[in-house]
């Protein structure tokens, strides 16, 4: 009973040994490789990086780039960086090409860009090599920056900035949309304070110098180099096209205010034939009165026969009279 024991101690140990074994062969090369590279990482570290879920050949071969490069970065840092989740061969290769352009870039800084999102080997890249913006950027459906001069005249402009990146500002600055946006500004500030668009045209170059003298890099993660007209052309007269505009406006303004006071004086004409008839309806209602009066007067003694008579009379000799007028002014 006891030998059984033993032999399944034995094989236990044994198994724990071809284990060991087998990790310790897994990362031997690793080892060996940083080792005869200058850039040795011991052997328990590369095993205990499995165990911290680190991929023990990123953190290798980026120590062993760094160091041929002249620059000592210890394994440790590389395994911090990838456990914070930042791309530590993007930054190893940002750091030598910093050196390599003799750009300051500490190792904390380079961590700290990477982690905020941006691109620090392609800042680093900018930094050495301009970038060319577009303005407007094509991209986003506008073709040209429209702008209007003093004359009335639409100018379309397209520009081309020259930048660098600025690494001292990529933490925080403003990005490509913001020099973008800040250029078409001033462009289109520029074009609307020229008195006429030909002097624009004669010196497009002025465009550039005003728009570069207002600091548009201040608070973005670029210095502007340059800003370059690309093309500006024609477009139409707006300042007419708001005058007719404008006149047709006034046109539908007078017709509205000419109907309105159409419609008013139709409605006062409607008032005074109303007023007539009912100015008409209070003379027959007074003619209507005059019988009874008649009547009694001939009952009171105030009016007699005769005189009944003469004032007939007297009614058809004006009757006869106005018709004879009448008949004379046809």
């Amino acid at each position: 009973m006891g030998n059984i024991w033993i032999l399944v101690l034995v094989a236990f140990l044994v198994i724990i040994g071809l284990v060991a074994l087998v990790m310790v062969f897994q990362y031997l090369s690793l080892y060996v490789q940083a080792f005869v590279s200058g850039a040795r990482v011991p052997l328990f570290d590369l095993i205990m990086m499995r165990f911290r879920q680190v991929r023990p050949h990123i953190i290798v071969h980026s120590r062993i780039r760094a160091v041929k490069a002249g620059m000592e970065i210890s394994a440790n840092q590389l395994e911090t960086h990838y456990l914070a989740g930042g791309d530590v061969p993007r930054v190893v290769n940002a750091l030598i090409a910093a050196d390599r352009a003799k750009i300051e870039l500490p190792w904390d800084t380079a961590c700290a860009i990477d982690l905020a999102g941006r691109d620090i080997l392609e800042a680093v890249q900018t930094s050495v090599n301009p970038k060319v913006i577009d303005c407007p950027n094509p991209n986003q459906g506008r073709p040209t920056i429209d702008a209007v001069a003093q004359d009335g005249i639409q100018l379309k402009a397209r520009a081309r900035v020259t930048v660098r990146a600025n690494i001292a500002r990529l933490i925080g600055g403003a990005t490509e949309e913001t020099i973008i946006a800040r250029v078409g500004e001033g462009i289109v500030t520029t074009i609307g304070s020229a008195g006429s668009h030909k002097a624009v045209l004669e010196n497009p170059d002025q465009i550039s110098k005003t728009v570069l003298s207002r600091s548009l890099d201040a608070g973005t993660a670029f210095e502007i180099l340059s800003i370059d007209i690309a093309d500006i052309d024609v477009g139409e007269n707006i300042g007419a096209k708001l005058q007719a505009d404008q006149a047709e406006a006034d046109k539908h303004r007078f017709q509205a205010e000419a109907e309105k006071r159409r419609a008013m004086a139709v409605a006062q004409e409607q008032e005074f034939k109303a007023e007539i008839q009912k100015n008409r309806a209070l003379v027959v209602l007074a003619e209507a009165e005059v019988p009874k009066a008649m009547a009694e007067a001939f009952r009171s003694g105030n009016m007699g026969i005769m005189d009944y008579y003469r004032m007939n009379n007297i009614n058809a000799d004006t009757s006869m009279r106005k018709s004879i007028a009448d008949d004379k002014d046809s």
